[in-house]
């Protein structure tokens, strides 16, 4: 079995009325790409900061690498890679000196850094761009040096904070492509997103929170089973009467049925032939309709279900 990498056990933090984490609990093992959801407010960037010991905190533990993360654990610290969302790079360096300042706060020996600043230019794309300064660089090349920073060094966790705002999506999927390689070659990741596609595709296991508490815990299969809904059906081009809409909505694991602007969408809990008993009704009433299709419930229905709000903005 895997050892926890980062573990928390009955976190406190608060600023002064504000309850930012109510004895939240976390384990998150060797190897995993870990996703953190949570709508704005939610208490992830403090999690964050907390694991860092960049906060100090109420009550509670945080151990990293199986020792207590305090803010002298330059052990610890040394095995730690930090992309954040805001770009935090010198305008005043290069590409390369970039790269070769931050891999130098953590590798001293010069030609054991020169390999790994080389390592990182390689392993984002930006072989092109070495001589570059950051303003010369389009937002995606931007985020990509902003990786290059914060992975240089080889670390063995690496948290990433929306690595993947506001940038095209040639570099967005490289972005994702060189987090699968990192977690790959042993690292074990921390990846934050208002982008669910992302979190699906990436992550071994999630976890959704909201106030300060650790809601869902699981695979992107686990967490889809924790909610009500397993199947949408969409009817487009239909006109239905009031008293139709209510007897769709009354068939067998059917418990809701609306019509907007001529579509029917209709929500499953179970059954396995939803499909063929709502089209067995529209059939059997002569309803005229387009077309038919229906889809499974994704990430972002587990989210929005079980905090019961959307992903919009930054986190602030």
């Amino acid at each position: 079995m895997s050892e926890a990498v980062v573990k928390i056990e009955n976190l406190v933090k608060r600023y002064k009325e504000v309850l930012a984490l109510d004895h939240f609990n976390l384990e998150i093992k060797e190897g995993e790409v870990f996703g953190l959801l949570g709508p704005n407010g939610s208490g992830k960037t403090t999690t964050i900061n907390c694991i860092l010991s960049l906060l100090s905190y109420d009550k509670g533990e945080v151990e990293v690498f199986g020792k207590k993360m305090t803010p002298d654990n330059y052990e610890a610290k040394r095995n730690i890679g930090v992309v954040m969302q805001n770009v935090a790079v010198f305008d005043e360096l290069t590409v390369y000196e970039n790269i070769d300042y931050f891999c130098g706060l953590y590798i001293k020996d010069k030609v054991k850094r020169k390999e790994y600043v080389e390592d990182a230019i390689t392993f984002v794309g930006l072989e092109d761009f070495k001589k570059f300064y950051p303003k010369k660089l389009s937002g995606g090349l931007l985020r990509r040096l902003n990786i290059a920073c914060g992975i240089a060094h080889k670390p063995k966790l690496i948290i990433m904070d929306e690595p993947t705002v506001a940038v095209d999506p040639q570099s967005r999927n490289k972005i994702l492509e060189g987090i699968e390689e990192l977690n790959k070659n042993g690292a074990t990741i921390i990846y934050t997103s208002h982008y669910m596609e992302e979190v699906e595709q990436i992550c071994t296991r999630i976890a959704i929170m909201d106030k300060g508490k650790n809601l869902a815990l699981g695979t992107k299969d686990e967490l889809k089973k924790m909610i009500k809904n397993t199947e949408t059906i969409y009817i487009e081009k239909i006109d239905v009467t009031k008293e139709q809409l209510e007897a769709i909505g009354k068939i067998n694991h059917v418990y809701s049925a609306n019509v907007e602007d001529g579509k029917l969408q209709v929500k499953c809990s179970g059954g396995k032939h939803n499909l063929i008993n709502v089209l067995n009704y529209i059939n059997d009433n002569n309803i005229p309709c387009g077309r038919v299709y229906s889809e499974l419930p994704t990430l972002n229905d587990v989210f929005l279900e079980i905090t019961g709000k959307e992903l919009r903005d930054k986190e602030a």
